[in-house]
């Protein structure tokens, strides 16, 4: 059976959830799951895991995330983008060079309002299910990081491209609507492409008629250790791959206390461990069983 991570350049127009049920359909493989829920009209890197890869979804959508997002400026809509009702409307006149000096208001560790129109929940409802009943309802605003966020051009007298770089959590067109209201003019975002997600980027994306029309669909996958390439390897000897196969802790005092990603004699990929009082023990394991 299929194992491992595909890299998805998604379309636009489709959801998260419909990108792994056209995977499942291509693989057979009803183990199917994704990282950080990309809307609709959003498109570019969705990691999708299949099989026992979908054991390492929990560790995929904690890290930083880079976006090319249109800043469409006059605008202020319900959704916060260009697909929904038009509250207000403003005439803009506003420059590149204004635009890049309210850009650091909104560098670092900033707080953001989530928008209505989003699956965050509320008193165990979501917001999108009260927004689409009319109902408004008070929300906290949640700290967020913007680790890098730049004026990449100006394609019309009121539409901007901006590059973001943000912490798992960050809503990039409350950013715009946000950017917008400081601006004095409101605004909304018009696209968003992600460009990085997991650390996978689009130079490892794929597009869903790439995979239909490849030969061997499972040979596109990537292994599951890609996601923690950031860690060291630790390749272990025949008596403690067994051990570790039958979920027991590993007296190994010359590891170096932290996070490893531990491979069999074979080179096959067990588990996701931690090294703390010179104990090696499994944080998540990957093996087939």
């Amino acid at each position: 059976m299929p194992n491992g991570i595909i890299v998805i350049d998604k379309p636009t127009d489709w959801t998260s959830m419909d990108v792994c049920a056209k995977l499942r359909g291509i693989l057979h493989e009803k183990r199917v799951g994704h990282a950080g829920t990309l809307d609709p009209m959003a498109t570019g890197v969705l990691p999708v895991f299949i099989g026992r890869a979908t054991r390492a979804v929990e560790f995929a959508d904690k890290g930083d995330k880079e976006y090319v997002a249109g800043l469409k400026l006059g605008i202020i809509t319900n959704t916060q983008d260009t697909s929904g009702e038009v509250l207000e409307q403003h005439p803009v006149c506003v420059t590149a060079q204004q635009l890049e000096s309210v850009l650091d208001q909104f560098r670092g560790d900033i707080l953001q309002i989530p928008p209505m129109y989003s699956a965050i929940k509320i008193n165990g409802k979501k917001l999108y299910e009260l927004a689409r009943k009319g109902r408004e309802v008070e929300r906290p605003a949640r700290p967020v990081t913007i680790h890098a966020l730049t004026l990449e051009e100006q394609t019309a007298p009121d539409e901007f491209v901006l590059r973001v770089r943000c912490s798992k959590g960050t809503y990039v067109r409350t950013l715009c609507h946000d950017i917008g209201q400081v601006l004095g003019c409101g605004g909304c975002m018009s696209r968003l492409r992600r460009t990085m997600a997991a650390g996978f980027t689009l130079e490892q994306a794929v597009t869903l008629e790439q995979i239909q029309a490849a030969a061997d669909p499972a040979a596109l996958l990537l292994g599951t250790d890609r996601l923690f390439a950031h860690l060291p390897a630790l390749t272990l000897s025949e008596e403690p791959e067994r051990k570790l196969r039958n979920g027991m802790t590993l007296v190994m005092p010359s590891v170096a206390p932290g996070e490893y990603r531990a491979y069999g004699q074979d080179g096959a990929f067990l588990a996701l461990c931690r090294s703390e009082g010179g104990k090696l023990t499994t944080i998540k394991s990957f093996f087939n069983v």
